[in-house]
């Protein structure tokens, strides 16, 4: 056996070993530097964000199984990387509907924001702006399309619209969208009624929420969130400019269950910009939307949140992309999680990612700069991936780079699955 042979420790020897730190005293700052990926600013947030609140960005529809396949998507995937590239210059920017974005994604529209974190929509405009990359701002924003506006003229933003059972209040928003600066509209068609969100059912969610008992209990553990809650301004939802809606408003004039894609025609004549069309399932209903006039489709389940068992958006992606071909934009939402997803989601065939759960967890995590911190997580996946994989730049990635170990292979009705 070798002996170790053992010496006094000399001062010259240890002393450039020590590398002490000074302490960072804003907590904030301190609570993100331990963030190293979405997972663990969705552990800080959920210690920091009330129950109703966090479980209403963190949960889905029914038994949540639509959230869950495709978050399993991502993770059945396998890379195929090419070694012996010179990859010291990485180009992480793409162009998404005639603009240069620095990054592959942008932010999806996310209803009710500013109850995850007072800071709420104007957080998260900022931090894009910041990054340069798109904001999408909800329909069911929390802050009025005017005031995110002021808050980062200088952010690529788009509008999210559902479309209302009147017209002219329709009419109205997307007036005001334009008037304000938003260069992309977004209509969301697979709401003609809310999903059965059980988690908001258990936990008797409400918007804004209510003081009760439970959640006086809970809010002793979480008192920033309520301080911040019960000291800033109310609520201003984005399709309410007068500010004297309220959320029974919302549900009975909001979804309109009898839209078609004849309405998709009318918004393609009232709206001069780039219209795109989220929530499409199908790759037949890819091709209508581009037949009645979109720019682009966001492949999309909502996040989970509305039909369980829904169709897995990564799954389905290349199908939608083979059928549409390169008639307009195509854009990948749910399920992502790392910047290797959102590489993954490019490399067959998305033009561009969406993300909403991942910075919601930032922005509850520590606001503006949890938003930032996110941004900063998924920009450094998304390089040391493309490195990794031997390319340079979005454009290079293809199918070529990754495989999909699929385990759910969908079987038509009219036949049996093969026994060979």
């Amino acid at each position: 056996m070798v002996s170790l042979k053992r010496q006094v420790p000399k001062v010259k020897d240890f002393a450039p070993l020590l590398n002490f730190k000074a302490p960072q005293l804003n907590a904030t700052a301190r609570r993100l530097s331990g963030a190293h990926t979405i997972a663990d600013l969705r552990q800080i947030a959920k210690r920091r964000t009330p129950a109703g609140p966090f479980d209403y960005t963190d949960g889905g529809a029914d038994h949540e199984i639509s959230m869950q396949r495709a978050r399993q998507a991502f993770l059945d995937i396998e890379f195929q990387p090419g070694v012996l590239r010179d990859v010291t210059n990485i180009d992480k920017s793409t162009v998404v509907l005639g603009q240069k974005s620095a990054l592959p994604f942008g932010m999806a529209p996310t209803g009710f924001t500013r109850m995850m974190h007072s800071a709420g929509e104007r957080a998260v405009v900022s931090a894009a702006a910041k990054a340069g990359i798109p904001y999408s701002l909800s329909t069911v924003g929390t802050t009025s399309i005017e005031d995110v506006a002021a808050t980062a003229p200088a952010a690529r933003k788009w509008f999210q619209l559902y479309l209302w059972k009147n017209r002219d209040l329709s009419l109205e928003l997307i007036n005001n969208a334009k008037e304000a600066g938003y260069d992309t509209l977004i209509i969301t068609v697979d709401v003609p009624t809310t999903g059965n969100r059980v988690r908001d059912l258990r936990n008797g969610m409400s918007i804004p929420p209510q003081l009760t008992l439970k959640t006086l209990l809970d809010a002793s553990y979480r008192p920033a969130w309520w301080i911040n809650f019960l000291t800033t301004e109310p609520y201003a939802f984005a399709f309410d400019k007068s500010g004297n809606g309220s959320l029974g408003d919302l549900v009975s004039t909001l979804y309109d269950s009898s839209v078609t894609f004849e309405d998709l025609r009318w918004m393609r004549e009232v709206w001069k910009g780039h219209l795109v069309v989220k929530g499409i399932q199908t790759e037949g209903d890819a091709e209508r939307a581009f037949d009645y006039g979109a720019d682009g489709i966001v492949v999309s389940n909502h996040g989970g949140r509305q039909l369980d068992r829904a169709p897995i958006p990564f799954n389905l992606l290349p199908r939608v992309v083979d059928r549409v071909g390169d008639r307009g934009t195509v854009m990948l939402d749910t399920g992502i999680m790392s910047g290797a997803d959102i590489v993954a989601a490019i490399a067959i065939g998305a033009d561009f990612a969406l993300i909403g759960r991942a910075y919601l967890y930032g922005l509850m995590a520590g606001g503006e700069a949890g938003v930032t911190r996110c941004i900063e997580i998924l920009s450094s996946e998304i390089e040391r991936t493309m490195k990794l994989l031997g390319v340079t730049s979005i454009s290079e990635l293809n199918p070529d780079h990754v495989h999909a170990l699929t385990r759910y292979v969908p079987v038509s009705p009219s036949r049996s699955p093969s026994t060979a």
